[in-house]
């Protein structure tokens, strides 16, 4: 038996179990990411009741329809884990029906390519909000090779990502590691204001660099690519970032609780906006990275969304910067809980690579399981 063709409606059907008696809370609610992720939700829960919110069960999926404004990429997401989740009425869950034809692990790898993204933005539709509506999903055509070869590119796929969860529970150690250390030095040392160890540094672009220097700063704390539209713009009153500086935004409205902060640990010199803030450390008796330690934590985004001050907009400025409080023991004991640090951050990076290599190779592994059937049915 080789390919076997269907319309994906033959093989897929809808789920819509309410949680009308309330057995799961707002803590069990989630988002899904156009990662092809459950996440959490961004929505704010307080005093919504989830009573009309649909199930999303073991093995089921569920995806929004709304294929609007989303990078040309639609949510949608797999439960395999055990226990039952909560999404929104609006989303669509499902799960399918022809398990003797259609294995779940097979059906996310489909999904998980973004010839499938581009399937679904192409087939939406609507004038103010285009969508990928259920009957869209049942329409589209799909080639299936026999469950045997199904499962043969599945576990494939589920070897890669176990090495990567192993490989990412190794580097939440790390994390752990490192954070210890920081507490039990907050434990054994007095916490002294940053604000005789750090300098505001407001030196404009006197270098004559272009455009192509400026940089955006992410809550995130990594300096990204300008979002900005730079095209005619003069970057003659835009501010310095030499390599070991930190920038930030002082506005920490609508930022989700967070401060954009970056740390230039490039050989470059940057650009930021002049209503960006520039400083620098003594790094004599402070290193910039160490101290940028302290700011990547959740705390510190806490402290900061604190203790800004304004009416239309809220701000956390230099001087309220340098009242920050932070234990500074001598240099050698800095250097060494930076390079666990650093070494937890290039872990992280190569983390994210095998991420993406996972997903890169979901259309490789469909494309190979067709081959496959199709070959099997020659022979």
């Amino acid at each position: 038996m080789g390919l076997s063709r269907y319309k994906l409606g033959e093989l897929i059907e809808q789920c819509d179990e309410r949680n009308s008696h309330g057995l799961l809370s707002v803590d069990d609610v989630r988002g899904i990411s156009t990662n092809k992720k459950f996440i959490e939700t961004k929505a704010n829960m307080n005093g919504v009741s989830v009573n009309s919110y649909k199930i999303v069960g073991t093995n089921q999926f569920a995806y929004v329809a709304d294929t609007s404004r989303r990078g040309d990429k639609i949510a949608i997401a797999y439960k395999k884990s055990e226990g039952a989740i909560l999404v929104s009425s609006i989303y669509t869950v499902f799960t399918i029906k022809k398990n003797n034809l259609l294995l779940s692990d097979f059906l996310f790898i489909y999904f998980n390519r973004p010839e499938f993204d581009r399937y679904s933005r192409f087939n939406s539709w609507g004038s103010a909000r285009e969508t990928f509506s259920w009957d869209d999903m049942c329409d589209m055509d799909i080639d299936l090779p026999p469950l045997a070869i199904q499962q043969k590119y599945v576990n494939v796929y589920n070897a890669m990502v176990a090495n990567q969860k192993a490989y990412e529970r190794g580097l939440e150690d790390l994390k752990l590691t490192c954070d210890a250390y920081i507490e039990d030095l907050r434990r054994k040392m007095p916490c002294e204001k940053i604000g005789k160890y750090i300098q505001e540094y407001s030196q404009k672009n006197e270098l004559g660099l272009i455009a192509t220097s400026v940089r955006g700063i992410a809550t995130s704390k990594e300096f990204i690519a300008t979002k900005a539209n730079m095209n005619g713009v003069s970057v003659d009153s835009y501010k310095k970032v030499e390599p070991n500086m930190i920038a930030f935004i002082s506005d920490t409205s609508r930022r989700a609780d967070k401060l954009s902060l970056a740390i230039n640990e490039s050989q470059e010199t940057y650009l930021v906006s002049p209503i960006a803030t520039v400083m620098q450390t003594d790094e004599k008796k402070l290193l910039p990275n160490y101290l940028n330690l302290f700011f990547c934590r959740k705390e510190f985004d806490r402290y900061a969304r604190f203790h800004s001050w304004g009416s239309a907009r809220e701000n956390f400025s230099f001087e309220d910067m340098q009242n920050v409080r932070i234990p500074v023991p001598p240099l050698p004991i800095q250097r060494s809980i930076v390079d666990i640090y650093t070494v937890y951050k290039q872990r992280r990076y190569i983390n994210e690579k095998l991420k993406a290599q996972i997903k890169s190779i979901c259309p490789i592994l469909i494309k190979g399981s067709i081959e496959e059937g199709r070959n099997t049915k020659e022979a």
